[in-house]
This record gives structure tokens, C-alpha cells and sequence, in this order.
């Protein structure tokens, strides 16, 4: 298409292709200026719903003005061809500025700073990026920060590339194709929220994750969660903790880990409840940095990131506490009023069984859990230690993974107290693997016909029992 004119927009040279269309640098005839010209690919709007949904949506995008945004000037079509024109955004990208080590960490927070105004912004006009990451974010040789490609992200939902398409998982569900994995969405895998990966609804604290996602890379140069395939990123995203950037880098400040951890929380309401909480502290992170001091956390804050400890760490949570604190409070009464203790054993007593119930809910739906997912015809045998279940299976298809992911969901949100459970699906494991696994302790399960000879595991071991470890 170089050297070709759509409409009165010429067509120079191509800056780049993707998932979502090539973009070329173009010239306005009638304004003189350079744009980004995006030409879309036919299969994203050959249905007229499609195309009506998505010119709507451009529309919206282009109601959004902002110095974080770079802007939508057009939407037109011509010969068949549909393209937006878009402000052209002369510079490098922030993965780009990653790769060459031109990021410190001051320049880092500015950068993050700028986005989450720039997000603030379009969140309270309605509008989700759904594809935030280093390569949709621009920074211009004078330092100014543009976000590409806003309000396009929700053009293509998963499942509809044509049937039996190969589906070539690579970093981004949207190169090349449109994949049909079950219950996967548009979007870059490494930097999708825990909610987006399971294809769920969306609010503004997903794009919060995403820049959170985003924001550990610039400081750290590496991606919080990775996994040998998408899936097992996917997984990482849903259920494993990122390291500490302060473990990743050992000169960043605590405020840094602070800002970025509630950023990447599973929870979406542990995450910053908007854009413009995150860029607050991101401003305040700033003044740190430029002046050497280090600003008062709010006390309210500081109460809610200890209540959320306590939540993770102590039996029944913030209830426990209250709990801990009725009792030594009675305590107390009764022992300034000499009250005969004797008639309190029973109490006492009923009290202990009702924590031990409570105590021991993890194990029983763990159990639950190896009963649910060995009836699966290709699950071998399943492991549980600690807060770590792994899954031995003949193979690994998707739907075994989202069968996991959705099972321990249900039951880390109904566990009481303590820490998620996580989890692990293994397809590829050598007979010695299997065996050392079958000898150790917190076997939960294991299929007859898969349980091998082996001292301390039974051939004849088919149901689920409760884990020992």
C-alpha cells in the first residue's frame, strides 16, 4: 500500500503490523501533518454489527483527549478499506527504552505517572484499554508519554477465528490470529489481568494490573509473571505471588514495592479502586525520589495494609482478631471478678472443636477438590502439600487447566483464613518422576491404572483420600 492514497491521507512507509491491522505512516494532505494510519483487517468488521460496534467505540476513543493519549483524528473508509488515523507519535517505546537500559527508576514512575492520568481520564469517560503493555506506550525524546491504541482492544473477542485455524500461541493472543481457546480474550497475555485471563467482566482495575504489570518491568526488566507456555502464564497470573522488585532490585526503595503490589493484587478490590488512586501515589512516590525524603503513608492507608495482612495471616481474619479481643476482654472480667472458671469448660471446650472445624476447611475441600477433578478421565494422580496441589495428567488440554484454575478459585474464596492455594498441571513426567511423587507424602489421588509397583503406593488406590502433608 506505499505510495497509495486512501482518502486524502498518502501513504509513506509501513511503521508495523499486528493482531490488529498494519499501521502505516501517512500524510494528511489537507492538514499537513504526519498520522499513524491503522487499516484494519476485513475479518474484524465484515459482520454490520461489528462494524457498528466498532465505530461507536472509535468514536468514543476519539472523545478522549488527554497529553497521555495519543489522539484518534479519523475514522473513514475507502475502497472497501476501513482505517483510523491516528496522532503520530515520533519516539521509542517503553519496551523499546526497557531493552536499551534507558529507564531509571525515577524516569520509570514519571512514565507510569503520565499513563495513569492519562487511564484516570478515560475511565471517567467510560472507556477500557483491555491492552495495556510496554509495547502500546510511547515516550517522545522530550519525555512525554503516549498511550496507542485506546478503545480499539475490545474489536476482537476470543472464538472467532475460523474453525480448525491453527492457533500459534505466542506472546500476544492477538499476532497473527485470533485464537480459539476456550474461554481466552483479546489482549497480551503477560500483561492480562487475573480476571481478564478467565474471560470475565471487566472494570478500570484491570487496566490498573496491566500498567501495574508494566510498571515492574520498566524497574525491574523483567515480566512479574512467565510461564514455559501461555497457559502456564496464565496460570502464574491467576495464582503465583511476582517477587518482590526490591528482591529483584536490591537499590529500590520500599514505596516502589508498595505501589507496584497493590497494583498486581488477584483481587480486584485489593487493587487501587481506580487510575487515579495509583497515579496519587505515584505522584507522591515521585516527590520521594526528586527531593530524597520519604512522605507519611495516610494513617487510613496504613490501617487498611495492615488489616489486609491480618486477613491472610490470622484465623478467621479481621473476625479473629475480634474474636482474640472478646476473649481477653472476658478473661480480664473474669478474673478481677473471681468468677468460678469451673462452669466454663464446657464452653471452652465447644469453642476449640468449632476452631478446629474452621481450621481444617482447606484440607476438606482439598479433598472435595481430588474427588472433582479425578473423575477426568486424564488426570493420573493429584498431590497435595502445603498450599500447593499438583495435577499429573496424560495430557494437558486447555479445558483440564481451566477445570483447575475455576475449582481452586471456588475455593480460595471461601477459605476463611491463610493462603491461596496454587496449583500445578504436569503432562510431561518420566515413570521415575511419577514414582518419587507416589512416595511421598499428600498423595491424594490416584488412578488405578496409572499407580505403578512401587513400596508405598498401591495399585488397587483409586479414591481420593485426605492429603498427610
Amino acid at each position: 500500500m506505499i505510495g497509495s492514497v486512501l482518502k486524502h491521507y498518502k501513504i509513506e512507509r509501513l511503521l508495523g503490523k499486528g493482531g490488529m491491522g498494519e499501521v502505516y505512516l501517512a500524510r494528511d494532505t489537507k492538514l499537513q501533518r504526519p498520522v499513524a494510519l491503522k487499516v484494519l483487517p476485513p475479518r474484524f468488521v465484515s459482520q454490520p454489527d461489528r462494524r457498528t460496534r466498532f465505530l461507536q467505540e472509535a468514536r468514543s476513543a476519539a472523545a478522549v483527549s488527554h497529553p497521555a493519549i495519543a489522539q484518534v483524528y479519523d475514522i473513514d473508509e475507502a475502497d472497501g478499506t476501513i482505517f483510523i488515523a491516528m496522532e503520530y507519535v515520533d519516539g521509542k517505546t517503553v519496551s523499546r527504552l526497557i531493552a536499551d537500559g534507558e529507564l531509571d527508576l525515577l524516569s520509570a514512575v514519571e512514565v507510569g505517572l503520565q499513563i495513569a492520568e492519562g487511564l484516570a481520564k478515560a475511565h471517567e469517560a467510560g472507556i477500557l484499554h483491555r491492552d495495556i503493555k510496554s509495547d502500546n506506550i510511547m515516550v517522545t525524546p522530550d519525555g512525554h508519554a503516549k498511550l496507542l491504541d485506546f478503545g480499539l482492544a475490545k474489536l476482537v473477542e476470543a472464538g472467532e477465528a475460523a474453525a480448525g485455524e491453527q492457533a500459534g500461541l505466542s506472546r500476544t493472543l492477538t499476532k497473527d490470529r485470533v485464537l480459539t481457546i476456550p474461554g481466552a480474550v483479546m489482549g497480551t497475555i503477560s500483561y492480562m489481568s487475573p480476571e481478564q485471563a478467565r474471560g470475565q467482566t471487566l472494570d478500570p482495575r484491570s487496566d490498573v494490573f496491566s500498567l501495574g504489570v508494566v510498571l515492574y518491568e520498566m524497574v525491574t526488566g523483567e515480566l512479574p509473571f512467565k510461564g514455559d507456555s501461555p497457559l502456564d502464564t496464565m496460570h502464574a497470573i491467576a495464582y503465583e505471588e511476582a517477587r518482590p522488585v526490591t528482591i529483584m532490585r536490591r537499590n529500590l526503595p520500599p514505596q516502589a514495592h508498595r505501589v507496584i503490589s497493590r497494583c498486581l493484587r488477584k483481587r480486584p478490590e485489593d487493587r487501587y479502586p481506580d487510575a487515579r488512586a495509583l497515579a496519587s501515589d505515584l505522584k507522591r512516590l515521585k516527590q520521594d525520589l526528586e527531593t530524597g525524603t520519604r512522605t507519611a503513608v495516610p494513617a487510613g492507608e496504613r490501617i487498611r495494609e495492615w488489616l489486609r495482612r491480618i486477613k491472610t495471616s490470622f484465623p478467621l481474619g479481621t473476625l479473629g482478631i475480634v474474636f482474640l479481643a472478646a476473649a481477653i476482654f472476658l478473661t480480664v472480667v473474669l478474673a478481677i471478678g473471681k468468677v468460678n472458671l469451673s462452669g466454663l469448660v464446657g464452653p471452652a471446650v465447644i469453642v476449640l472443636f468449632g476452631y478446629r472445624y474452621f481450621r481444617n476447611r482447606k484440607r476438606r475441600l482439598l479433598v472435595k477438590f481430588a474427588q472433582k477433578i479425578g473423575k477426568l478421565p486424564e488426570v493420573r494422580a493429584v498431590s497435595i502439600r502445603d498450599d500447593k496441589v499438583t495435577v499429573i495428567a496424560d495430557k494437558a488440554p486447555a479445558s483440564l487447566y481451566l477445570k483447575v484454575t475455576g475449582l481452586l478459585e471456588d475455593i480460595n474464596r471461601r477459605l476463611y483464613f491463610g493462603k491461596h492455594v496454587e496449583s500445578e498441571v504436569r503432562d510431561q513426567v518420566t515413570e521415575e518422576e511419577f514414582r518419587q511423587l507416589l512416595r511421598q507424602t499428600g498423595v491424594a489421588y490416584v488412578r488405578e491404572d496409572a499407580a505403578p509397583d512401587v513400596e508405598g503406593a498401591s495399585r488397587s488406590r483409586k479414591k481420593p483420600k485426605a492429603s498427610r502433608g
